[in-house]
């Protein structure tokens, strides 16, 4: 029988978990296992498969430091070269063999008299010392709970489920949702559609993207001095971190809006779906978005702009909240994840069976983003108040990493022994996160944004800028956390 107790489980073959996977077998962490409901790796990027879909940060920038790609096409990658990217990594850093796939993990509880996590799986059971989740927040498609979807007799699917198989020429669609994946698909679908229908609940802040096609000659120079690798990712994340600092003094954000502006006004004639298109807060306070076809798209004559939320389904029929009707063959949904209630908080469980989401109700807390008082020996990777709105993901996560190896190393050393983050600890970092937030655009913007949770609290966003993000989640304290030898 397949080996079922492992020193490490790390939970999901997304960038996390195959980061997570990487520097922990570079510490020398051999008795580990990746545990992946998939049958491929990638997450998100493997999941999210709709027309144009790209990152919205450079792509230097969104990799990992330690396995640079000189091989990127454009500036802002597509998601095959994303995808790819992640495989080749995962084959070259030695870790695609620890990977089990068509494993979905239902349960883990920690078990307080081993000091070892039990977790139930769709294959059977499995059993670590530590547990390491990497599923991440952009993983479980939400989609509203709109009164009559169900009885909808066309076809329904969200961006991140994209199907594929049905064909949308000829069809009239509504689109509900104007976030970061409906300004990608939508572009992409308009010259194909009959008439597209999009719901806009809240005009959003688009300004022009930087990106272009990466000559060969180029790639040839990054490929043989690797330096000006280095040196192309230092300057987009100065110039990324230059945003950043306007997001903790919104007054300079309201300069930049003015490049939106002049964006919209340029790309949509029409005066009164330019109003309707203009925004009434401040730029950041929502994710920010960059596209250069966005705009364009919904000037076209087959595209009817509904500046309003959608009330409810009835039969073909999508009702938005201003009384308007569209008559409909499709609806798509870009209403993005489960960011702050994510999964993982309803199947992890402590040693007397409470829930991450028992314990959070609602408002999810950690110490560093990343342990969480109660759950000995677990890492969440991309977890609560990390989130920034200007820099990249794999920025947070590899000072997560960095954290995480260390505490993991320093748990291995003794047979039996746990690591749990003292309650003290996580509640004065989370109350310093929340101190600083009203500062920031996230809270003084005047949005509503999914970093709000159910409580009005911003679980998601980190208020300080990513240096200090890099040096203070980054750093592993032993006296920040109480070691017990069971």
């Amino acid at each position: 029988m397949a080996q079922r107790d492992f020193a490490v489980l790390v939970v999901g073959a997304g960038p996390s978990g195959l980061g997570a996977a990487i520097r922990l077998t570079e510490a020398g962490v051999g008795d580990l296992a990746v545990l992946e409901k998939a049958d491929a790796l990638g997450g998100t990027w493997r999941d999210n498969t709709y027309p144009g879909c790209a990152c919205d940060v450079p792509s230097a920038l969104y990799s990992y430091s330690f396995a640079p790609n000189p091989e990127w096409t454009r500036a802002f990658a597509g998601q095959p070269e994303i995808r790819a990217y992640l495989q080749d990594t995962a084959a070259r850093f030695g870790v695609t063999d620890r990977i089990h796939h068509g494993v979905e993990v239902t349960r883990a509880q920690w078990n307080e008299r081993d000091a070892r996590w039990e977790l139930e799986t769709s294959q059977g059971p499995y059993r670590a010392r530590i547990l390491v989740a990497g599923t991440g927040p952009w993983h479980e498609p939400l989609i509203p709970d709109l009164p009559g979807l169900g009885g909808f007799p066309g076809e329904v699917f969200h961006s991140a489920r994209w199907n594929h198989g049905y064909d949308l020429a000829g069809r009239r669609v509504a689109v509900i949702g104007t976030g970061a994946s409906a300004v990608q698909f939508v572009p992409e679908i308009v010259p194909r559609v009959r008439r597209l229908h999009l719901f806009q609940r809240t005009a959003q802040w688009v300004l022009p993207k930087p990106d272009h096609f990466v000559p060969g000659a180029e790639r040839f120079l990054l490929r043989r001095f690797p330096a000006l690798q280095q040196a192309l990712r230092g300057a987009e994340y100065g110039v990324l971190e230059t945003l950043g600092f306007g997001f903790r003094h919104p007054w300079l954000l309201r300069q930049v809006q003015r490049i939106g502006l002049a964006h919209l006004r340029r790309s949509v004639r029409d005066p009164v779906l330019r109003k309707a298109l203009t925004p009434d807060y401040t730029l950041g306070c929502k994710r920010l978005l960059m596209s250069n076809t966005y705009y364009r798209a919904l000037t076209k004559p087959t595209v009817d702009v509904h500046a309003t939320a959608v009330r409810a389904v009835e039969g073909s029929r999508v009702l938005g909240a201003d009384g308007s009707v569209a008559e409909v063959d499709a609806i798509i949904f870009g209403t993005g994840f489960h960011i702050l209630d994510m999964p993982v908080s309803a199947w992890v469980f402590d040693a007397g069976g409470r829930s991450l989401d028992d314990h959070w109700k609602g408002s999810p807390q950690a110490y560093a983003g990343t342990t969480v008082a109660g759950f000995p020996n677990l890492y969440l990777l991309l977890g609560p108040s990390l989130g920034t709105g200007h820099s990249s993901a794999f920025t947070i996560l590899e000072a997560q990493l960095r954290h995480t190896v260390a505490a993991v190393t320093r748990t291995l050393r003794a047979e039996r022994t746990s690591l749990s983050v003292r309650p003290e600890v996580q509640a004065a970092f989370n109350a310093e996160v929340q101190a600083a937030l009203p500062g920031t655009v996230y809270q003084s913007g005047g949005c509503a944004s999914y970093y709000t949770d159910v409580n009005g609290r911003n679980s998601f966003s980190w208020p300080f800028s990513t240096g200090r993000l890099r040096s203070q989640v980054g750093e592993f304290r032993e006296a920040d956390y109480e070691i017990t030898a069971s």
